[in-house]
């Protein structure tokens, strides 16, 4: 499925270094490219599974993990770990064309996954993944249904006793990022829309670019795009790799804040001040550019320069530059403080 998230080092533009997913569009494809309405239940689970995996979340997933290990079912996680790894490549038969947000017409989609496409997929993985490994059971995959519907039982498992609990929440959460992305379609069109889904974006017409961890073109050919917003993706956009799927490309979303905690200590405005309060909280979803850390907070460019860099001075943040842009994130330390932990200060 996915290109796969991972953090991007900054890389000089032109370089042979640079790698991107460059979409390619026509007149017909922009006519057809639409914002998807829901959640999608299978993209949430392999992307939920990477957060998992990895010791990243931070402050925005951290009490969702902390919730679900306590009631992890451990038989259907070691069965879909190995195929939704925490970096690289993904079996894309696990995310088939979007269900509109239902879960029993995903779980029907990959019950009926053809046997083509999943020898495709097992060897796509193993060209990916050279030093990795499947499971002895992935070999009979392809031979009949009785494995791949074990695979699928799994699925709805993890789903059940993982995302099912949050799903109004993650629902409303999307819901919300389309409206502000629709709201973007109306004021300034399509290339607004495009820009504002990675920092990294750019609309180069008529092809989307966007930093990649490997170097692929994708040619709608007339079928469109459908944008889906996906509530557990946070480093970068991603897609399936087989030509042949529907197009789709599933990218981060703004949270609000606190969504699964309460949000950060009460004490922390009184502590940082309310500006500087907000910014280490919003630059804990991910790296940000200053300009969306200052739409996401409600204050100028300029202030929340300004108040970044204090957090900077303070160890709360990091920045680093990619590209033209700058991006900020929290620091261990600054992660420490809004999870209300007693951070320890470096010497």
């Amino acid at each position: 499925m996915c290109a796969p998230e991972r953090t991007l080092p900054a890389r000089k533009p032109g370089t042979k270094e640079t790698q991107m997913l460059r979409i390619h569009f026509t007149g017909e494809d922009l006519a057809r490219t639409t914002l998807a309405e829901h959640p999608d239940p299978l993209w949430e689970v392999s992307i939920s599974l990477h957060r998992l995996q990895r010791r990243d979340s931070g402050v925005l997933f951290a009490p969702w993990r902390r919730d679900v290990l306590r009631r992890l079912p451990t038989a259907a996680t070691r069965m879909l770990s190995p195929v939704a790894p925490a970096k690289g490549y993904c079996l894309d038969f696990l995310t088939p064309a979007p269900s509109g947000g239902s879960l029993a017409a995903g779980l029907d989609l990959l019950r009926s996954t053809e046997r083509s496409a999943i020898r495709r997929d097992l060897q796509e993985f193993h060209r990916q993944h050279p030093g990795r490994r499947l499971p002895a059971w992935c070999a009979h995959l392809a031979d009949g249904t009785e494995t791949l519907g074990r695979l699928t039982d799994a699925v709805k498992t993890y789903f059940d006793a993982c995302l099912a609990p949050h799903w109004q929440r993650i629902g409303k959460e999307i819901r919300q990022d389309r409206a502000r992305r629709s709201a973007l379609l109306a004021r300034g069109g399509w290339e607004a829309v495009f820009t504002s889904l990675h920092p990294t974006a750019r609309w180069n017409p008529p092809v989307l670019e966007l930093d990649y961890p490997d170097d692929r073109d994708v040619h709608l050919e007339g079928r469109g795009l459908v944008l889906q917003p996906s509530f557990f993706c946070r480093y970068q956009a991603t897609s399936v790799v087989a030509q042949d799927m529907a197009p789709v490309l599933v990218h981060p979303i703004d949270h609000d804040p606190g969504w699964a905690s309460g949000g950060a200590p009460t004490a922390l405005p009184a502590l940082l001040g309310p500006v500087r309060a907000r910014l280490l909280q919003e630059s804990a979803h991910g790296p940000a550019t200053t300009g969306e850390l200052a739409r996401r907070t409600g204050t100028t460019a300029p202030n929340a320069s300004r108040h970044l860099g204090a957090l900077r001075e303070a160890g709360l943040i990091h920045s680093s530059r990619r590209r033209n842009a700058v991006l900020h994130a929290t620091t261990a330390l600054g992660t420490a403080l809004l999870n209300g932990a007693t951070p320890r200060v470096p010497a």
